[in-house]
């Protein structure tokens, strides 16, 4: 491969390096701002950001004697880990799981709201 064969490589990964991190921040802020929002419609609940098991949603809401467990997203598109849909499915025929991105959230959160019985 030749110097300029390897530049083009090198600059290809840190685009992709850049764009990857871009979208995690906005992911990150996504979350962030809907974890607020939850604590906020849901007073008093409990919410943890599960990271230990891969593909497991990584929000887990606890209320009341209640609980429901989303997967946030920057987009409906954005890629998912293996095993998310596994877990998101099989969660919520325990209780509550949905996938969670800004373009469906206020859906999300109104069947939220009448899973909670509010």
């Amino acid at each position: 491969m030749t110097f300029m064969e390897k530049s083009k490589e090198r600059a290809k990964k840190l685009v992709l390096l850049f764009f990857r991190k871009e979208a995690y921040m906005l992911e990150s802020k996504f979350k962030t701002k809907l974890i607020k929002e939850l604590k906020e419609m849901f007073p008093g609940c409990v919410v943890t950001h599960v990271t230990d098991i891969q593909g497991f949603p990584d929000l887990l809401i606890l209320y009341k004697n209640m609980w429901a467990a989303l997967e946030g997203k920057q987009t409906s598109s954005s890629h998912k880990q293996p095993n998310q849909n596994y877990f998101v499915d099989i969660l919520n025929t325990m209780s509550f799981s949905k996938f969670i991105t800004p373009e469906n959230k206020k859906e999300v959160l109104d069947e939220l709201q009448r899973a909670f019985k509010l």
